[in-house]
């Protein structure tokens, strides 16, 4: 195995690990150009009959990376599989994204791909020159990261531009709002979100937790059989094998037998008591390697006489990709309402690691459903819905939550496919004089002034 002469980072992909195995394929970097002294440019104005010129102003240009890349295969066919996939670790869209060098590990470059020079491709060797523009051309150092001790802080900035600071609170208890401000005075600049609650203004808690499971009390969940817990969904021809836990949320315990089409367990759990408007929640977590693994997974819901109001998940419906689709339909599965459908996936930006975070909500007559790529403690992709049920199709006050887990045919199981957990919350509305709750224990604020955003819990 030959070793890289200069490792480079890209987008969280390190591009030795990814294509140097044991074998005698690997990936190194001969060359990296672009990284010396940032060039300036000078706008000038010339005037008759004078020397020289004024100048009106100066700017720094964009840079460009230019990276020289060999790449080996076992094989013809190998090498080709592995260029495939450096096209798409390389593809992202309109994105610039973190580089680092090994020989500069203190420094993070912000570009994407501009353009590829192919020199050599014969036999297992490919080589090429891997252009990359930055239009943001300067290189940053590591964050600084503090811890406030008061409420008053100084963070010296040793850099040559301005940098825009990030702040992350955790909440320790309920809230109605979440503020910080750069002085005390009146004319102060201040990021505020939700409201501060008035003296003569009663505080509410307009959602009330009426069931939670993360795994510890799956065995408390009844096993069921029958199609119409997972909406009639004529995909899954196998209710089969047993739920159970890892200890760190909802997992397959065992499967039963191979099916012709999506096989797995499901179990239900019967809320205390039937609710009308309410929120569910849910967060799933995905290890998927291969392309040949196919899975789904859901969480239905139903009303008391145990018609389908809806559901929400997440399913990887190819054999040739690992795609991350999202899902979401009211009433009967494909027979009603779609919210979210089989074009809102994730392909070539799909990790083996992927967490989705899942939400599904009806207020009175309105329905709203999110479902987001959760990433860097961030949403990443985000698909957004919502139905307003005039004709009362869907009113059924919700009583039934089923947790389906399952795979398509015989096909080779992800290294993990689990529930982290689900939570269904009853809804209140907040009059006039009330304030609610937006913030709750454990809950997570960012106030981003790099990307000029505000984010409960990674959720823009």
């Amino acid at each position: 195995m030959i070793e890289s002469v200069e490792n480079m980072v890209f987008n969280g992909f390190d591009l030795a690990e990814e294509f140097t195995d044991d074998s005698d394929a690997y990936f190194i970097i001969n060359d990296v150009r672009g990284r010396g002294v940032l060039s300036v440019e000078n706008r000038i104005i010339r005037i008759p009959d004078m020397s020289g010129a004024y100048t009106t102003g100066t700017r720094s240009p964009v840079r460009y990376l230019d990276v020289d890349i060999t790449m080996k295969g076992n094989s013809f066919e190998d090498l080709r599989k592995r260029i495939e996939k450096l096209s798409e670790i390389l593809d992202t869209g309109q994105d610039s994204v973190p580089i680092t060098f090994a020989d500069e590990e203190d420094r993070t470059y912000y570009g994407k791909l501009d353009s590829v020079g192919d020199k050599t491709e014969k036999a297992r060797i490919y080589q090429a020159t891997l252009r990359f523009l930055c239009v943001d051309p300067y290189k940053y150092g590591p964050e600084q990261t503090v811890i406030i001790p008061n409420d008053i802080i100084v963070i010296e900035n040793t850099g040559t531009i301005e940098s825009d600071p990030i702040f992350e609170l955790t909440a320790k208890e309920r809230t109605t709002f979440a503020m910080i401000s750069n002085g005390a005075d009146e004319d102060s600049e201040y990021n505020l979100i939700g409201t501060p609650a008035d003296d003569d203004v009663e505080v509410v808690d307009t959602k009330t937790s009426v069931l939670y499971e993360n795994g510890s009390t799956i065995d408390t969940w009844t096993h069921t059989t029958e199609i119409r817990m997972v909406s009639h969904d004529v995909n899954i021809d196998g209710l089969n094998g047993e739920m159970g836990t890892d200890g760190a949320g909802i997992r397959i315990e065992n499967r039963g037998p191979t099916t012709q089409k999506q096989n797995g367990p499901a179990v239900f759990k019967e809320l205390p008591n039937a609710i009308q408007d309410f929120e569910i929640e849910s967060t799933f977590d995905i290890i998927s390697r291969r392309e040949r693994e196919n899975w789904r997974m859901m969480i239905y819901f139903l009303d008391e006489n145990m018609n389908n109001i809806g559901h929400m998940g997440v399913k990887d419906n190819s054999r040739n990709y690992k795609r991350r689709v999202a899902l979401s339909q009211l009433g009967q599965h494909n027979q009603e309402v779609s919210l979210i459908g089989d074009n809102s996936y994730i392909e070539n930006n799909a990790r083996d690691t992927t967490l989705f975070y899942l939400r599904f909500r009806r207020e009175g007559k309105r329905f709203t459903v999110y479902i987001a790529h959760w990433r860097n403690q961030r949403h990443e992709t985000i698909w957004e819905a919502s139905y307003n049920d005039v004709d009362d199709r869907f009113q059924g006050r919700l009583k039934y939550i089923t947790l389906f887990i399952g795979r398509f045919q015989d096909r080779v199981n992800p290294n993990r496919a689990r529930i982290n957990s689900v939570e269904v919350f009853e809804l209140s509305q907040s009059t006039v004089d009330q304030t609610p709750y937006i913030i709750y224990p454990g809950d997570i604020i960012t106030f981003d002034h790099k990307d000029d955003d505000i984010l409960i819990n990674g959720e823009p």
